[in-house]
């Protein structure tokens, strides 16, 4: 049951004094105010650090909260005040200086914002890759914890047992959508999350009071279920450590999540330019009274160390910055040509996340399809393919909204719980981002997690955790990667509407990092499908919903081992004339249009990446070309394919390249309305025509 906030600590008398190594924090705090001096009085003047963001204030209870992650398998997801805890991990100063200069190696190899970190720890707890946006850090961490209980329970990983997920985030972040799908999750699973809460008051310039009532979240969390609440200040290093050290220790041994809210003062603006001006002068002055660092010294001198101790730790930190200032202004900046690797797997592996970097080999695929039995409906090829591979290989987890009893709305997942238990498929919370967002975590931890996204717009939700997965391996380097199968209905069916009709694939082949799969029939699903489950990239896709029991795209079963690899066009039909490229519901259709026709079909099958040889090969063969997609006309996928051809293929072109597409409107509701909007065979066969008579 929930704790009620602690908020006056006169009682906390249990000295921490036997189990903290208060030279070692010493150490490090001064170590975390010489880099922020260094960077506050010469690299940022110098405009060698562009982005800077100072942790004075938050930097004890940090450093006491990292000296408390020792299992190997700890993970701790921060944000951009976090570098003291990084300190606390073990982070080499010169990456830490190197990172905030853009210089190669470090974080990114300059690809990120030196204070958006990570860290693949050889030699204890991880810090998960953090993103640039308030609040994003806390659903991933929460797939951290639910994969650390999976892999204990039941992939019988010993090593997991008492690992832990820590969280940190500022008071502002209090009111983001991923704080509170992040506590729906670990509460309702009791997961061995702590939300470690660093409160000064202010989200830049906003007080608390606008982020959550009587800016004190740990207060209005009281009545919470399953959350147990600690609060103090942050700054009083017996207090903080006594804290820190009762969070931890709960949620490692009761295995269940908790919320830690210390108050600690914010020293400097929220970043290198911010003045502050919107702070008084007294509130400046109180700030600076409770400065930690002269508190610590009080704690420690002379009680546990002499003045002279002291300083030659102070001297010791300054010494360190300057050697790892020396070694980081000597790294280069990274080769130009080298920014456009790691956007996917180019055969060098990652460091940490996903099921590769574990030693997982997939079985010996199989290219060409061996029918079995007769023809399939897309949902049981779908349904057929996740039973399989959640049989050959447990680190496979389906979830999403209704995927459990109900076996989802579209009946894909229809008896996967009974067969293979609740731990593996399960019903979530209604939040899109908590649904991505644990599902990164879980990839980050070595599983091959398969969210559900019901219907195309639900994603909406969820596009800055889809953002921020596909771009994981890029912008750490390929330290870290979070492969994933996120599979999601699209398109129209018997009728349409604005919310669940939608296609718009193309934002997702814009999203870096994604590859995209939109099969027609079943046989393709299968193909894609199991090539997405046993790969090393996260992949979105597609499950056109008037294609699911469509009998054109019944196909018999490919087999338990049949693959089909992403970028591999298929020619529906073969023709002299004309080719028609076209993908999804909109196959059948092109077919249909193209009889009595001397035209090349072309189904794309994939996205990202796409066929463009197959495309050009044909367009230089027939001379024209059609490009038919439901997605609305105005910057969709078929405008990419038209450059494509125009710029590679002009001079074999016998007419314009042309679009038949949706109008640029939302998918209308009634039927007849619906169809008018859509590209039919009619207007398609119209199409080739007035193109032949070019």
């Amino acid at each position: 049951m929930a704790q009620a906030p602690t908020l006056d600590h006169a009682e906390v008398v249990r000295s921490t004094d036997n189990n903290v190594d208060w030279e070692r924090v010493a150490y490090l705090i001064h170590l975390s105010r010489a880099l922020d001096e260094l960077e506050e009085t010469v690299l940022v003047p110098e405009k060698k650090v562009l982005y800077q963001f100072s942790a004075r204030g938050h930097d004890l209870a940090q450093i006491l909260l990292g000296l408390r992650l020792s299992d190997p398998r700890d993970a701790a997801c921060g944000y951009y005040r976090s570098r003291p805890l990084l300190l606390a991990l073990g982070v080499d100063p010169a990456d830490v200086l190197g990172s905030s200069m853009g210089r190669a190696g470090g974080y990114s190899d300059g690809r990120d914002i030196g204070v958006v970190f990570n860290y693949p720890n050889p030699s204890g707890a991880t810090a998960l890759p953090m993103c640039g946006g308030v609040g994003t850090q806390y659903t991933p961490a929460a797939g951290w914890a639910q994969a650390l209980e999976y892999r204990a329970n039941t992939l019988g990983d010993v090593e997991c047992r008492d690992a832990i997920s820590v969280v940190l985030g500022g008071d502002a972040s209090v009111a983001t959508n991923g704080f509170w799908s992040a506590l729906t999750i670990a509460t309702t699973q009791d997961l061995p999350l702590l939300f470690y809460i660093e409160d000064n008051g202010y989200g830049i310039s906003v007080p608390g009071t606008f982020q959550t009532p009587g800016a004190n979240i740990a207060s209005n969390l009281a009545s919470f279920a399953n959350l147990h609440i600690l609060s103090g200040d942050g700054t009083k290093p017996d207090e903080a450590a006594t804290l820190v050290d009762e969070a931890v220790q709960y949620v490692r041994t009761q295995r269940k999540p908790a919320l830690l809210r210390l108050t600690v003062p914010r020293l400097q603006g929220h970043s290198f330019q911010d003045t502050q001006g919107y702070k008084s002068a007294n509130v400046i002055e109180a700030e600076w009274q409770r400065d930690p660092l002269p508190r610590l010294h009080d704690h420690l001198v002379p009680a546990a160390m002499s003045e002279s101790q002291w300083k030659a730790i102070g001297e010791r930190a300054r010494e360190a910055v300057d050697v790892a200032r020396n070694e980081a202004e000597g790294r280069q900046v990274s080769d130009p040509a080298r920014v456009t690797t790691h956007v996917f797997y180019d055969g060098e592996l990652q460091q940490r996340g996903g099921q590769w970097s574990e030693g997982y080999s997939a079985p010996a695929p199989v290219l060409e399809p061996r029918p079995e039995g007769t023809r399939i409906n897309m949902v049981t090829a779908i349904r057929r393919t996740l039973d399989h591979e959640l049989a050959v290989n447990d680190r496979v987890l389906v979830f999403g909204e209704d995927v459990g009893p109900k076996g989802g709305v579209h009946a894909v997942t229809l008896g996967l719980q009974d067969k293979y238990g609740s731990d593996r498929v399960f019903d979530t919370s209604l939040s899109e981002e908590g649904i991505i967002g644990r599902a990164v975590g879980m990839a980050l931890a070595g599983l091959m997690p398969v969210p559900e996204i019901q219907f195309r717009k639900y994603a909406d939700p969820a596009t800055e955790q889809i953002n921020d997965c596909g771009t994981i391996r890029w912008r750490t380097h390929n330290r870290f990667a979070a492969p994933m199968v996120v599979r999601i209905p699209g398109g129209f069916f018997k009728c349409g509407d604005p919310w669940h009709s939608q296609t718009n694939e193309v934002q997702f082949v814009h999203a870096p990092g994604w590859k995209v799969a939109v099969p027609s029939n079943a046989e393709d699903a299968v193909g894609l499908l199991r090539t997405s489950l046993r790969g090393n990239d996260p992949v979105i896709f597609f499950e056109h919903r008037a294609m699911l029991d469509a009998a054109w795209a019944r196909r018999p079963y490919p087999g338990d081992d049949y693959v089909l690899p992403f970028g591999k066009a298929r020619t529906v039909r073969s023709g002299n004339d004309l080719t028609i490229v076209t993908w999804g519901a909109m196959v059948e259709r092109c077919e249909q249009a193209a009889e009595g026709r001397s035209v090349d079909v072309i189904d794309l099958r994939t996205l990202m990446p796409w066929d463009r040889e197959a495309v050009l090969e044909s367009v230089t063969r027939t001379h024209r070309c059609l490009i038919v997609h439901e997605d609305i006309g105005t910057a969709g996928f078929g405008a990419e394919i038209a450059a494509v051809v125009a710029d590679a293929a002009f001079m074999e072109l016998d007419a314009p390249v042309s679009r038949l597409t949706m109008p640029d409107i939302p998918s209308p509701h009634h039927p007849r309305l619906m169809e008018y909007a859509l590209p039919s065979v009619d207007d398609i066969r119209a199409k080739i025509d007035d193109l032949l008579g070019f």
